[in-house]
């Protein structure tokens, strides 16, 4: 069993838009895509998600409109905008600059 992890801040965006960049979907199938993908260490609970995707949705990165869920109910999908592939780009750049900049200071010798 994997244990959990908080994200830092400013990555439940970026998780958001990658997902959704993949094809449209309603928010319950991005939070269990996350966790799924992320082997159950990445658990976005929804007072989280739903206000990101709101606020992704306000600015213009995200579009949405109701359709039937593969359960038959009503749910709001989430599609990416072309601002909203523009940022994801942008985030996904950083991130790796991040990440990269991370590892070497890890793996850094004592006495360097």
């Amino acid at each position: 069993m994997s244990e959990k992890s908080d994200l830092p801040q400013g990555t439940l965006d970026l998780l958001i838009l990658k997902t959704v960049a993949l094809g449209p979907v309603h928010g319950y199938a991005i939070a269990q895509r996350l966790q799924q993908v992320s082997c159950d260490v990445l658990q976005v609970p929804q007072g989280s998600l739903y206000p990101a995707l709101h606020r992704l949705e306000n600015r213009g990165f995200l579009a949405a409109d109701w359709q039937e869920s593969e359960t038959g109910r009503e749910a709001k999908f989430y599609r990416l905008t072309k601002k909203g592939r523009a940022q994801l780009e942008t985030e996904a750049a950083s991130w790796e600059r991040l990440a990269q900049a991370v590892g070497l200071i890890l793996r850094m010798s004592e006495g360097e």
